[in-house]
Protein backbone atom coordinates (compact mmCIF):
# COMPACT_ATOMS: atom_id res chain seq x y z
CA UNK A 1 0.00 0.00 0.00
CA UNK A 2 1.45 3.58 -1.04
CA UNK A 3 1.92 6.08 1.48
CA UNK A 4 -1.13 8.12 -0.70
CA UNK A 5 -3.66 5.07 -0.02
CA UNK A 6 -2.54 5.17 3.69
CA UNK A 7 -3.18 8.65 3.92
CA UNK A 8 -7.00 8.05 2.62
CA UNK A 9 -7.75 5.48 4.46
CA UNK A 10 -6.66 7.43 7.80
CA UNK A 11 -8.44 9.81 7.26
CA UNK A 12 -11.63 7.58 6.67
CA UNK A 13 -10.72 5.83 9.47
CA UNK A 14 -10.90 8.57 12.03
CA UNK A 15 -14.11 9.86 10.83
CA UNK A 16 -15.83 6.53 10.04
CA UNK A 17 -14.55 5.23 13.78
CA UNK A 18 -13.00 7.79 15.48
CA UNK A 19 -15.80 10.88 15.78
CA UNK A 20 -18.23 8.06 15.91
CA UNK A 21 -16.68 6.33 18.81
CA UNK A 22 -16.17 9.31 20.59
CA UNK A 23 -19.30 10.47 20.37
CA UNK A 24 -21.34 6.94 21.05
CA UNK A 25 -18.83 6.76 24.20
CA UNK A 26 -19.55 9.60 25.83
CA UNK A 27 -23.28 9.31 25.05
CA UNK A 28 -23.39 6.11 27.44
CA UNK A 29 -21.68 7.45 30.21
CA UNK A 30 -22.36 11.35 30.33
CA UNK A 31 -25.56 10.39 32.84
CA UNK A 32 -23.32 8.21 34.79
CA UNK A 33 -20.57 11.39 35.47
CA UNK A 34 -23.72 13.23 36.56
CA UNK A 35 -25.19 11.06 38.99
CA UNK A 36 -21.94 10.55 40.45
CA UNK A 37 -21.24 14.48 40.56
CA UNK A 38 -24.55 15.27 42.12
CA UNK A 39 -24.67 12.32 44.71
CA UNK A 40 -20.99 13.82 45.74
CA UNK A 41 -23.23 17.38 46.11
CA UNK A 42 -26.12 15.84 48.02
CA UNK A 43 -23.12 14.01 50.49
CA UNK A 44 -22.04 17.48 51.51
CA UNK A 45 -25.21 18.53 52.41
CA UNK A 46 -27.21 15.33 53.67
CA UNK A 47 -26.53 13.94 57.77
CA UNK A 48 -24.38 10.14 57.28
CA UNK A 49 -27.77 7.98 57.70
CA UNK A 50 -29.38 10.01 54.55
CA UNK A 51 -25.94 9.47 52.67
CA UNK A 52 -26.27 6.04 52.65
CA UNK A 53 -29.67 6.27 51.48
CA UNK A 54 -28.48 8.56 48.47
CA UNK A 55 -25.57 6.13 47.94
CA UNK A 56 -28.31 3.17 47.72
CA UNK A 57 -30.39 4.82 45.29
CA UNK A 58 -28.04 6.66 42.95
CA UNK A 59 -26.69 3.08 42.43
CA UNK A 60 -30.03 1.52 41.77
CA UNK A 61 -30.48 4.48 39.24
CA UNK A 62 -27.38 3.78 37.43
CA UNK A 63 -27.90 0.17 37.42
CA UNK A 64 -31.36 1.17 35.70
CA UNK A 65 -29.82 3.28 32.83
CA UNK A 66 -27.13 0.88 32.01
CA UNK A 67 -29.27 -2.43 32.41
CA UNK A 68 -33.07 -1.60 32.79
CA UNK A 69 -34.81 -4.38 34.58
CA UNK A 70 -32.14 -6.71 34.22
CA UNK A 71 -30.84 -4.61 37.08
CA UNK A 72 -33.04 -6.77 39.48
CA UNK A 73 -30.40 -10.04 39.39
CA UNK A 74 -28.01 -7.21 40.69
CA UNK A 75 -30.16 -6.21 43.59
CA UNK A 76 -31.20 -9.56 43.90
CA UNK A 77 -27.61 -10.95 45.25
CA UNK A 78 -27.19 -7.74 47.27
CA UNK A 79 -29.79 -8.58 49.56
CA UNK A 80 -29.03 -12.32 49.24
CA UNK A 81 -25.47 -11.32 50.80
CA UNK A 82 -27.04 -9.40 53.67
CA UNK A 83 -29.57 -11.96 54.48
CA UNK A 84 -26.82 -14.13 54.34
CA UNK A 85 -24.43 -11.99 56.55
CA UNK A 86 -27.63 -11.53 58.79
CA UNK A 87 -28.16 -15.05 59.56
CA UNK A 88 -24.01 -15.88 60.39
CA UNK A 89 -23.89 -12.25 62.01
CA UNK A 90 -22.30 -14.38 65.43
CA UNK A 91 -20.27 -16.29 63.71
CA UNK A 92 -16.89 -16.20 63.20
CA UNK A 93 -16.96 -17.37 59.66
CA UNK A 94 -19.29 -15.28 57.61
CA UNK A 95 -16.80 -14.57 54.62
CA UNK A 96 -16.62 -18.59 54.33
CA UNK A 97 -20.30 -18.94 54.16
CA UNK A 98 -20.95 -15.61 52.48
CA UNK A 99 -18.13 -16.18 49.77
CA UNK A 100 -19.28 -19.99 49.61
CA UNK A 101 -23.04 -18.72 48.96
CA UNK A 102 -21.86 -16.13 46.30
CA UNK A 103 -20.08 -18.86 44.44
CA UNK A 104 -23.33 -20.53 44.58
CA UNK A 105 -25.29 -18.12 42.94
CA UNK A 106 -23.29 -17.21 40.19
CA UNK A 107 -22.72 -20.69 39.16
CA UNK A 108 -26.65 -21.07 38.75
CA UNK A 109 -26.14 -18.02 36.62
CA UNK A 110 -23.86 -19.46 34.68
CA UNK A 111 -25.47 -22.37 34.12
CA UNK A 112 -27.85 -20.48 31.76
CA UNK A 113 -31.10 -20.35 33.82
CA UNK A 114 -30.27 -16.60 33.08
CA UNK A 115 -30.43 -16.17 29.77
CA UNK A 116 -26.51 -15.49 28.78
CA UNK A 117 -26.32 -12.26 27.35
CA UNK A 118 -28.12 -10.56 30.39
CA UNK A 119 -25.83 -12.67 32.22
CA UNK A 120 -22.66 -11.55 30.45
CA UNK A 121 -24.00 -7.26 30.51
CA UNK A 122 -24.24 -7.60 34.23
CA UNK A 123 -21.22 -9.60 35.20
CA UNK A 124 -19.30 -6.89 36.13
CA UNK A 125 -21.42 -4.99 38.45
CA UNK A 126 -22.18 -8.23 40.01
CA UNK A 127 -18.47 -9.29 40.06
CA UNK A 128 -18.08 -5.90 42.06
CA UNK A 129 -21.03 -6.37 44.54
CA UNK A 130 -19.45 -10.02 45.54
CA UNK A 131 -16.42 -8.63 46.13
CA UNK A 132 -17.14 -5.51 48.03
CA UNK A 133 -19.72 -8.10 50.28
CA UNK A 134 -17.15 -10.86 50.35
CA UNK A 135 -14.51 -8.22 51.87
CA UNK A 136 -16.74 -7.15 54.33
CA UNK A 137 -17.56 -10.53 55.91
CA UNK A 138 -13.89 -11.06 56.40
CA UNK A 139 -13.35 -7.80 58.01
CA UNK A 140 -16.52 -8.35 60.04
CA UNK A 141 -14.61 -11.85 61.54
CA UNK A 142 -11.34 -9.94 61.71
CA UNK A 143 -12.61 -7.09 63.71
CA UNK A 144 -11.44 -4.52 61.02
CA UNK A 145 -15.15 -3.41 60.95
CA UNK A 146 -16.66 -2.78 64.45
CA UNK A 147 -20.10 -2.68 64.49
CA UNK A 148 -22.41 -4.74 61.75
CA UNK A 149 -23.75 -2.51 59.21
CA UNK A 150 -27.31 -1.70 59.00
CA UNK A 151 -29.15 -2.27 56.00
CA UNK A 152 -28.76 1.36 54.03
CA UNK A 153 -25.56 1.32 55.02
CA UNK A 154 -24.52 -2.42 53.30
CA UNK A 155 -26.69 -1.35 50.18
CA UNK A 156 -25.47 1.94 49.86
CA UNK A 157 -21.85 0.17 50.13
CA UNK A 158 -22.26 -2.38 47.26
CA UNK A 159 -24.30 0.22 45.05
CA UNK A 160 -22.37 2.68 45.59
CA UNK A 161 -22.75 4.78 42.27
CA UNK A 162 -18.82 5.59 41.75
CA UNK A 163 -18.02 2.13 41.35
CA UNK A 164 -21.11 0.04 41.24
CA UNK A 165 -21.32 -0.33 36.80
CA UNK A 166 -16.93 0.12 35.89
CA UNK A 167 -15.80 -0.71 39.68
CA UNK A 168 -13.04 -0.86 41.17
CA UNK A 169 -13.36 -2.94 44.48
CA UNK A 170 -13.27 -0.02 47.65
CA UNK A 171 -13.09 -1.15 51.13
CA UNK A 172 -16.08 -0.75 53.49
CA UNK A 173 -14.29 1.82 55.34
CA UNK A 174 -13.36 4.10 52.10
CA UNK A 175 -16.73 4.25 51.29
CA UNK A 176 -17.58 5.57 54.77
CA UNK A 177 -15.00 8.21 54.45
CA UNK A 178 -16.54 9.17 50.72
CA UNK A 179 -19.83 10.03 52.09
CA UNK A 180 -19.15 12.28 55.22
CA UNK A 181 -19.74 15.27 52.72
CA UNK A 182 -15.74 16.60 52.58
CA UNK A 183 -15.53 19.91 51.33
CA UNK A 184 -15.70 20.44 48.22
CA UNK A 185 -12.83 21.96 46.57
CA UNK A 186 -11.89 22.48 42.13
CA UNK A 187 -8.89 20.69 42.79
CA UNK A 188 -10.63 17.25 43.42
CA UNK A 189 -13.37 18.12 40.51
CA UNK A 190 -10.05 18.74 38.33
CA UNK A 191 -8.69 15.33 39.29
CA UNK A 192 -11.61 13.52 37.88
CA UNK A 193 -10.65 14.75 34.34
CA UNK A 194 -7.60 13.95 33.64
CA UNK A 195 -8.98 9.78 34.08
CA UNK A 196 -12.02 10.64 31.74
CA UNK A 197 -9.63 11.94 29.07
CA UNK A 198 -6.77 9.06 29.24
CA UNK A 199 -10.11 6.83 29.30
CA UNK A 200 -11.60 8.35 26.13
CA UNK A 201 -7.92 7.52 24.07
CA UNK A 202 -7.83 4.18 25.15
CA UNK A 203 -11.28 3.55 23.93
CA UNK A 204 -9.99 5.14 20.77
CA UNK A 205 -6.84 3.42 20.88
CA UNK A 206 -8.89 0.06 21.43
CA UNK A 207 -11.69 0.62 18.73
CA UNK A 208 -10.04 2.67 15.54
CA UNK A 209 -5.91 2.17 16.00
CA UNK A 210 -5.02 -1.44 17.37
CA UNK A 211 -7.05 -3.18 14.89
CA UNK A 212 -4.96 -1.47 12.20
CA UNK A 213 -1.73 -1.15 13.86
CA UNK A 214 0.50 -2.99 11.32
CA UNK A 215 -1.95 -2.42 8.42
CA UNK A 216 -1.97 1.80 8.26
CA UNK A 217 0.22 3.03 11.15
CA UNK A 218 3.08 0.50 11.53
CA UNK A 219 2.95 -1.42 7.76
CA UNK A 220 4.94 -4.65 8.43
CA UNK A 221 5.14 -7.75 5.88
CA UNK A 222 6.00 -10.88 6.64
CA UNK A 223 5.70 -14.45 6.12
CA UNK A 224 2.48 -16.57 7.27
CA UNK A 225 3.98 -17.11 11.00
CA UNK A 226 5.02 -13.40 11.04
CA UNK A 227 1.40 -12.27 10.13
CA UNK A 228 -0.28 -14.68 12.62
CA UNK A 229 1.81 -13.18 15.65
CA UNK A 230 1.47 -9.63 14.29
CA UNK A 231 -2.59 -10.47 14.37
CA UNK A 232 -2.47 -11.82 17.67
CA UNK A 233 -0.63 -8.57 19.00
CA UNK A 234 -3.11 -6.68 17.69
CA UNK A 235 -6.10 -8.51 19.30
CA UNK A 236 -4.16 -8.47 22.81
CA UNK A 237 -3.51 -4.29 22.51
CA UNK A 238 -7.13 -4.15 21.37
CA UNK A 239 -8.31 -6.19 24.83
CA UNK A 240 -5.26 -4.17 26.98
CA UNK A 241 -6.35 -0.70 25.99
CA UNK A 242 -10.39 -1.81 26.44
CA UNK A 243 -9.63 -2.42 30.19
CA UNK A 244 -7.65 0.54 30.47
CA UNK A 245 -10.75 2.70 29.24
CA UNK A 246 -12.42 0.87 32.02
CA UNK A 247 -10.31 1.02 34.37
CA UNK A 248 -9.74 5.28 33.78
CA UNK A 249 -13.89 5.56 33.66
CA UNK A 250 -14.00 3.86 37.11
CA UNK A 251 -11.27 6.00 38.52
CA UNK A 252 -12.86 9.19 36.95
CA UNK A 253 -16.13 7.61 38.40
CA UNK A 254 -15.05 7.07 42.02
CA UNK A 255 -13.42 10.63 42.14
CA UNK A 256 -16.84 12.67 41.01
CA UNK A 257 -18.67 10.33 43.61
CA UNK A 258 -16.26 11.22 46.57
CA UNK A 259 -14.26 7.63 46.74
CA UNK A 260 -10.51 7.06 46.03
CA UNK A 261 -9.16 10.15 47.03
CA UNK A 262 -7.12 11.43 49.94
CA UNK A 263 -6.88 15.19 50.74
CA UNK A 264 -3.31 16.16 51.96
CA UNK A 265 -3.25 19.57 52.55
CA UNK A 266 -3.22 21.24 49.24
CA UNK A 267 -2.86 17.51 47.38
CA UNK A 268 -4.51 15.15 46.31
CA UNK A 269 -3.84 11.52 45.84
CA UNK A 270 -6.90 9.47 43.96
CA UNK A 271 -7.28 5.99 43.49
CA UNK A 272 -5.07 4.40 40.51
CA UNK A 273 -6.69 1.08 38.82
CA UNK A 274 -4.51 0.46 35.76
CA UNK A 275 -0.64 1.06 34.93
CA UNK A 276 -0.71 0.80 31.52
CA UNK A 277 3.05 1.37 30.94
CA UNK A 278 3.70 -1.29 33.56
CA UNK A 279 1.80 -3.61 31.34
CA UNK A 280 3.18 -2.80 27.91
CA UNK A 281 6.41 -2.30 28.50
CA UNK A 282 6.85 -4.92 31.71
CA UNK A 283 9.25 -6.02 33.72
CA UNK A 284 8.45 -9.12 34.54
CA UNK A 285 4.50 -11.25 34.01
CA UNK A 286 4.24 -10.36 38.18
CA UNK A 287 4.05 -6.73 37.14
CA UNK A 288 1.42 -7.02 34.62
CA UNK A 289 -0.81 -8.97 37.02
CA UNK A 290 -0.39 -6.63 40.00
CA UNK A 291 -1.05 -3.66 37.46
CA UNK A 292 -4.22 -4.35 35.50
CA UNK A 293 -6.19 -3.86 38.01
CA UNK A 294 -4.62 -2.68 41.00
CA UNK A 295 -7.72 -3.09 43.72
CA UNK A 296 -8.79 -6.47 42.71
CA UNK A 297 -5.17 -7.38 42.66
CA UNK A 298 -5.34 -5.93 46.21
CA UNK A 299 -8.82 -7.83 47.06
CA UNK A 300 -7.43 -11.06 45.73
CA UNK A 301 -3.88 -10.91 48.14
CA UNK A 302 -5.83 -9.77 51.03
CA UNK A 303 -9.08 -11.82 50.95
CA UNK A 304 -7.79 -15.03 48.89
CA UNK A 305 -4.28 -15.67 48.66
CA UNK A 306 -3.63 -14.82 52.04
CA UNK A 307 -6.26 -16.75 53.42
CA UNK A 308 -4.71 -20.04 51.07
CA UNK A 309 -1.38 -19.52 52.19
CA UNK A 310 -1.81 -22.73 54.66
CA UNK A 311 -1.67 -24.65 52.01
CA UNK A 312 1.98 -23.38 50.81
CA UNK A 313 2.45 -20.83 47.70
CA UNK A 314 2.04 -22.79 45.00
CA UNK A 315 -1.94 -23.88 45.86
CA UNK A 316 -2.30 -20.36 47.22
CA UNK A 317 -1.36 -18.91 43.82
CA UNK A 318 -3.76 -21.54 42.03
CA UNK A 319 -6.39 -20.59 44.61
CA UNK A 320 -6.33 -17.10 43.99
CA UNK A 321 -6.21 -17.43 40.44
CA UNK A 322 -9.37 -19.75 40.16
CA UNK A 323 -11.41 -17.63 42.77
CA UNK A 324 -10.61 -14.72 40.08
CA UNK A 325 -11.64 -17.11 37.21
CA UNK A 326 -15.06 -17.92 39.42
CA UNK A 327 -15.44 -14.05 39.56
CA UNK A 328 -14.97 -13.39 36.31
CA UNK A 329 -17.61 -16.27 35.28
CA UNK A 330 -17.46 -19.58 33.78
CA UNK A 331 -16.04 -18.85 30.78
CA UNK A 332 -13.36 -21.21 29.31
CA UNK A 333 -11.31 -18.65 27.18
CA UNK A 334 -11.00 -15.96 30.58
CA UNK A 335 -10.18 -19.71 32.98
CA UNK A 336 -8.23 -20.28 30.71
CA UNK A 337 -6.49 -17.69 30.73
CA UNK A 338 -6.20 -16.95 34.42
CA UNK A 339 -4.96 -20.17 35.34
CA UNK A 340 -2.05 -19.69 32.66
CA UNK A 341 -1.20 -17.12 34.17
CA UNK A 342 -0.98 -18.45 37.43
CA UNK A 343 1.29 -21.17 35.88
CA UNK A 344 2.90 -18.24 34.22
CA UNK A 345 3.28 -16.11 37.21
CA UNK A 346 4.68 -18.93 39.53
CA UNK A 347 7.51 -20.21 37.06
CA UNK A 348 8.60 -16.64 36.85
CA UNK A 349 9.22 -15.54 39.58
CA UNK A 350 11.02 -18.61 41.28
CA UNK A 351 13.10 -19.09 38.21
CA UNK A 352 14.15 -15.07 38.95
CA UNK A 353 14.29 -15.59 42.34
CA UNK A 354 17.01 -18.67 41.90
CA UNK A 355 18.80 -17.03 39.15
CA UNK A 356 19.11 -13.91 41.80
CA UNK A 357 20.61 -16.08 44.32
CA UNK A 358 23.10 -17.54 42.20
CA UNK A 359 24.56 -14.04 40.49
CA UNK A 360 23.56 -12.11 43.60
CA UNK A 361 21.93 -10.09 40.80
CA UNK A 362 18.51 -7.62 40.68
CA UNK A 363 16.81 -9.65 38.30
CA UNK A 364 13.76 -10.50 40.57
CA UNK A 365 10.20 -10.13 39.04
CA UNK A 366 10.09 -7.07 41.30
CA UNK A 367 12.65 -4.15 41.16
CA UNK A 368 14.81 -4.45 44.40
CA UNK A 369 15.01 -1.32 47.02
CA UNK A 370 18.12 0.56 46.68
CA UNK A 371 19.27 -0.83 49.96
CA UNK A 372 19.21 -4.64 48.45
CA UNK A 373 22.04 -6.93 49.55
CA UNK A 374 22.44 -8.07 45.58
CA UNK A 375 26.15 -7.07 44.39
CA UNK A 376 25.25 -6.63 41.24
CA UNK A 377 22.57 -4.11 39.88
CA UNK A 378 22.68 -1.68 37.10
CA UNK A 379 25.32 -3.85 35.04
CA UNK A 380 24.64 -4.36 31.42
CA UNK A 381 24.74 -8.07 31.52
CA UNK A 382 22.08 -7.46 34.62
CA UNK A 383 20.12 -5.16 32.37
CA UNK A 384 20.10 -7.50 29.49
CA UNK A 385 18.31 -10.20 31.44
CA UNK A 386 15.75 -8.29 32.78
CA UNK A 387 15.37 -7.05 29.37
CA UNK A 388 15.15 -10.73 28.42
CA UNK A 389 12.27 -11.23 30.71
CA UNK A 390 10.70 -8.15 29.49
CA UNK A 391 10.21 -8.99 25.78
CA UNK A 392 9.22 -12.75 27.64
CA UNK A 393 6.44 -10.79 28.72
CA UNK A 394 5.06 -9.47 26.05
CA UNK A 395 5.06 -12.62 23.80
CA UNK A 396 3.37 -14.19 26.68
CA UNK A 397 0.86 -11.12 26.43
CA UNK A 398 0.34 -11.61 23.11
CA UNK A 399 -0.05 -15.34 23.14
CA UNK A 400 -2.85 -15.19 26.04
CA UNK A 401 -4.82 -12.15 24.23
CA UNK A 402 -4.56 -13.86 20.62
CA UNK A 403 -8.17 -15.11 21.50
CA UNK A 404 -9.83 -11.45 22.43
CA UNK A 405 -10.68 -10.58 18.48
CA UNK A 406 -13.79 -8.46 17.69
CA UNK A 407 -15.23 -11.54 16.13
CA UNK A 408 -19.05 -12.01 15.40
CA UNK A 409 -21.04 -10.25 17.49
CA UNK A 410 -23.21 -12.67 19.34
CA UNK A 411 -20.26 -14.68 20.56
CA UNK A 412 -18.94 -11.21 22.03
CA UNK A 413 -21.90 -11.22 23.67
CA UNK A 414 -22.15 -14.69 24.88
CA UNK A 415 -18.56 -15.47 25.52
CA UNK A 416 -16.01 -17.08 23.34
CA UNK A 417 -16.07 -20.95 22.93
CA UNK A 418 -13.74 -23.09 24.32
CA UNK A 419 -13.08 -24.11 20.74
CA UNK A 420 -12.40 -20.18 19.91
CA UNK A 421 -9.43 -20.47 22.70
CA UNK A 422 -8.22 -23.73 21.30
CA UNK A 423 -8.15 -22.82 17.88
CA UNK A 424 -6.30 -19.37 18.39
CA UNK A 425 -3.62 -20.98 20.81
CA UNK A 426 -3.01 -24.02 18.10
CA UNK A 427 -2.68 -21.34 15.49
CA UNK A 428 0.67 -20.39 17.52
CA UNK A 429 1.67 -23.81 18.34
CA UNK A 430 1.01 -23.50 22.09
CA UNK A 431 4.14 -21.25 21.78
CA UNK A 432 4.06 -19.47 25.31
CA UNK A 433 3.07 -22.95 27.27
CA UNK A 434 5.89 -24.56 26.26
CA UNK A 435 8.17 -22.20 27.01
CA UNK A 436 7.08 -22.30 30.46
CA UNK A 437 7.19 -25.80 30.80
CA UNK A 438 11.17 -25.33 29.47
CA UNK A 439 11.42 -22.40 31.81
CA UNK A 440 10.35 -24.49 34.67
CA UNK A 441 12.45 -27.54 33.76
CA UNK A 442 15.27 -25.14 33.75
CA UNK A 443 14.53 -23.97 37.30
CA UNK A 444 14.76 -27.59 38.38
CA UNK A 445 17.81 -28.29 36.86
CA UNK A 446 19.29 -25.52 38.79
CA UNK A 447 17.58 -25.73 41.77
Amino acid sequence: MDLSSRLWMLMELAESCGISTLLQGFEQIWKLLLVCLLSRLLFRLGLSSVNHVVSMFAGIYSLFLFFNLHMLWVMLLSMLCYLILLLGRHSRNKGLFLSTAILIYLLIGEMHLIDTVTWHKIRGSQMVVAMKAISLAFDLDRGAVGAFPTPTEFLGYVLFVGNIIFGPWISFSTYKAAIVGRQLSWLWLRRSSPSLLKSQICLLVSSCIAPYLFLLFIPINGNAITHKWLSAYENALSFHFSNYFVGYLSESTSILAGAGHVEEKDNIREIEVVKPLNVEMPRSMVMVVTSWNIPMSQWLKIYVFKNAMKLGTFPAILVTYTASALLHGLSFHLGAVLLSLGFITYVEHVLRKRLAIIFSACVLSRPCPTNCSHQHKKEYWVMLLNLVFSLLAIFHLTYLGSMFDPGVEEEVEEGYAAIHTIQRWSELSWASHWVVFVFWVFYRLIL
